[in-house]
């Protein structure tokens, strides 16, 4: 590997919300950044909630996207590993993009060296303290009989159902959730449980939260929640020295 590679962490793209002004524009931003990038990224992790809705059929995928995805193909073709941790809006990935893409698709958290580090990586919604509610629509999100019943649906009636349903629970909650300190940080409280118990951990990167936050968490180890891409364009990377949180800025 060229001594200037570097790894790239980024989440909560949300690409094809209805809340977006201009749907479009905000993907063309995030291929805009992928190009810039392409030629000192070794590898590229998508820590969840990249498109804010997704459901695969066995013939059929949504519409959209195409620019996104099309940049994803040629970055993964053109040698640049990229990892896919699935949140709480792409839970339905199953085998096309992985397939279509060559990318790797992880549901859940993964623990992984990376430039002779060790990361635990995951969106965040299956980790810390989370509202009953949440856990209970999230379980019947995962249900494999909800999902084939969900499947037989038709798309007319579920893609705006589910779109609907992200903006107005974005509208009800109107901005990101000021950040209170680590102490009363669900991402943070974990990464400092985790940490005092996994030594070996030197980073903890999340999404989810849409909260641009880097602080450590112990005597070892720094924990990053990664922003978003609604108001923040944020996004870490990692050069094997230090993980850096930055603000891409195009416009």
């Amino acid at each position: 590997m060229a001594g200037n590679k570097r790894v790239y962490f980024l989440s909560d793209f949300h690409l094809g919300a209805k809340y977006f002004s201009d749907a479009k524009a905000a993907e063309k931003r995030v291929v805009r950044f992928l190009d810039k990038i392409k030629d000192d990224a070794s590898e590229i992790y998508l820590l969840g909630d990249i498109l804010d809705y997704w459901f695969e059929y066995k013939n059929v995928v949504p519409r959209g996207y195409v620019r996104f995805l099309g940049k994803i193909a040629e970055l993964s073709d053109s040698g640049i590993k990229i990892t896919w941790l699935i949140g709480n809006h792409d839970i339905w990935i199953f085998d096309y993009l992985p397939s279509e893409l060559g990318i790797n698709v992880v549901d859940g958290s993964l623990v992984t060296d990376i430039l002779g580090k060790r990361f635990y990586l995951s969106h965040g919604d299956n980790i810390g303290e989370r509202p009953l509610g949440f856990r209970l629509i999230r379980s019947v999100f995962r249900n494999k009989v909800c999902q084939k019943l969900y499947s037989s649906i038709h798309p007319r009636w579920t893609i705006p159902f589910a779109t609907n349903w992200s903006k107005s629970s974005r509208e009800k909650s109107n901005s990101t959730p000021p950040y209170k300190g680590s102490d009363n940080e669900p991402l943070m409280k974990f990464a400092s449980r985790h940490a005092s118990q996994n030594p070996d951990i030197d980073y903890y990167v999340f999404g989810h939260r849409h909260l641009l936050i880097k602080e450590s968490v112990s005597d070892n180890a720094e924990a990053v929640i990664l922003g978003d891409w609604i108001d923040l364009y944020s996004y870490a990377c990692f050069d094997g020295n230090e993980l850096k949180i930055n603000i891409y800025k195009d416009f």
